[in-house]
């Protein structure tokens, strides 16, 4: 349903964005008996795979593991054609879950939110979209998404370009049909590593403009077989609280015996990760358990890896091009299908615009300029990623206690409690926030666990007379330098990565998501069971005053 007209109104809570946390709030808010409208800027739900359109976008989570778990009989239902799902088939996927439930007809589509005005005498939020229309509602819960502010490079001449023009996170419905022509693509992050095989298959010539080499694993993606679908079907329950229990939340049927990199003879740690190299996927650093930890066993995977690269690529110039330095897995560890082999393909070239090559200096009207050589272009793709974990967050004007924005709060780096709410912001709520495992771990398990944790405080809130909740500043500071602690126990900070920021110029250096997802599920279960300790309950002062 969408509207052509704004639409005023009240409601118990709006929820921002309709992927799968604000599909999944729609739904639970229902079942308690809330009133509630939720607002998506798209024209349809899906979220991230609404937006991400790029040839070769897929998930890196198994499709048999990254599906909801709150339904039996849509676990049941739904089958999965390929190991790792593809964006069409994952947005076939949401539409599936939105048909099913009847979600669309409390979701506002083509309808985006500008701003989010905390009124602390009535304790409710007044939130106003693109179409001018406002809505009073006592709690806001932002279901904007970890990586769905496209970062979109402010290099000069950009828009000046003449050819097809697009940006993978914000890719053209249509596609675009790339046959004969010259093709080149700006980044090799996930996106673009998954892009680039495919867009050559068709392309004239592919120009690869490579600022950083990365780590990436085969995924080894393949039709799923019924037999296996079958059997996973058949141990759901089993398979879901085994994953739970997983730092990533999902793999738990790959689980091989932990044992130290720096304590197994190099012959059976060379098999052994022979072995998962051959598997694919993203558990490929999963089988020791201080390859994240130290960087004595760590440089003994990335050199594993660094071998294969050469293995793979057969023009030695290209291959050190592609070889990366540093630790693996302290970015995100890509999974990818023949990366490495496209670049044996005659129509495929590789240019490094790190400071060590030639950089960037312009786009042109018919290409893109690097140091006295113009690349000319037909197309120009831009998988650039995202500003991640709090883009879409500060992107909306939201103003809690005493008028404060949410961007002053953070201008020093998101501060949150458990990644769900945010000191002198009462009633306002961030799934998979930054706080929070997010990103690093299954994020429809995690966002399923924020959902329920949020549905289960708004019911303890109801019981008990409190009309507001806030993180104390104590349980935020405490919260943050507890994410900072975790990370720092491992090799995660010493990586430009953007879980720390680094894509966005300017963006405080700030390690955001939260390692280990089960300690982090006992930690806000432990919250809920005790009356919620580090929140302040409040009544609304109209309320207290009748």
């Amino acid at each position: 349903m969408s509207h052509t007209q704004p639409v005023d109104g009240t409601v118990d809570v709006v929820v921002v964005g309709a992927g799968f946390a604000g599909m999944y709030m729609v739904h639970r808010m229902r079942q308690a008996g809330r009133s509630v409208i939720c607002f998506e800027g798209g024209t349809d739900v899906g979220g991230t795979w609404y937006w991400n359109r790029y040839p070769g976008c897929r998930c890196d989570v198994e499709s048999l593991e990254y599906s909801y778990d709150f339904d039996a009989d849509l676990q049941q239902d739904w089958v999965w054609t390929e190991k790792y799902a593809t964006q069409p088939e994952i947005l076939r996927y949401a539409q599936h879950v939105a048909d099913r439930f009847d979600l669309r007809r409390d979701i506002r589509f083509s309808t985006r939110v500008t701003d989010a005005v905390f009124d602390e005498g009535a304790g409710r939020w007044t939130v106003t979209t693109d179409d001018g229309a406002t809505t009073s509602a006592q709690f806001v819960v932002m279901a904007t998404g970890c990586l769905s502010s496209a970062n979109m490079p402010d290099i000069p001449g950009r828009d000046s370009f003449q050819g097809e023009l697009a940006h993978t996170g914000r890719y053209p419905k249509d596609g675009i049909d790339f046959t004969g022509k010259r093709v080149g693509i700006v980044g090799t992050g996930s996106s673009g590593i998954q892009a680039i095989p495919v867009i050559a298959r068709t392309a004239g010539h592919l120009t690869v403009f490579q600022r950083t080499a990365q780590f990436t694993i085969p995924a080894r993606n393949g039709p799923l077989d019924p037999a296996e679908q079958a059997e996973v079907k058949a141990n759901y329950a089993e398979i879901v609280a085994a994953n739970k229990r997983m730092f990533g939340a999902f793999g738990s049927r790959y689980q091989r015996p932990l044992r130290v990199a720096t304590e197994t003879d190099p012959a059976e740690f060379r098999a052994e990760m022979e072995y998962l190299w051959e598997r694919g996927g993203s558990l490929f650093l999963s089988s020791f358990r201080d390859l994240m930890r130290t960087p004595e066993a760590n440089q003994l995977a990335a050199d594993f890896v660094r071998e294969k690269i050469r293995e793979t690529v057969t023009d030695p110039e290209t291959a050190a091009r592609l070889t990366p330095d540093g630790l693996i897995g302290c970015k995100r560890l890509v999974i990818d299908t023949d990366y490495f082999e496209t670049y044996n393909r005659p129509n495929v070239s590789l240019v490094d615009i790190s400071a060590k090559g030639t950089p960037i200096t312009e786009v042109t009207p018919t290409g893109i300029r690097c140091g006295d050589t113009v690349h000319e272009l037909d197309v120009l793709i831009f998988a650039t990623g995202f500003d991640a974990m709090t883009g879409s967050l500060l992107r909306v004007d939201i103003r809690g206690r005493d008028g404060r924005r949410l961007t002053d709060s953070w201008e020093a780096g998101p501060v949150t409690y458990l990644g769900l709410n945010v000191n002198g912001f009462p009633n306002l709520f961030t799934i998979t926030g930054p706080g929070s495992p997010s990103v690093l771990a299954n994020m429809i398990v995690g966002t399923e666990q924020h959902v329920e944790w949020i549905a289960q405080c708004l019911d303890y809130m109801a019981a008990h007379g409190h009309d507001t909740i806030e993180a104390e500043p104590e349980a935020v500071d405490e919260w943050v330098a507890h994410v900072n602690a975790v990370a720092d126990r491992t090799i995660f900070p010493s990586c430009n990565s953007w879980y720390v920021g680094a894509n966005i110029p300017g963006k405080p250096r700030v390690f955001m998501p939260l390692l280990g997802f089960p300690a982090y599920v006992d930690k806000c279960n432990e919250v809920a069971s005790t009356d919620y300790p580090g929140f302040t309950f409040g009544r609304a002062r109209e309320a207290a005053a009748v």
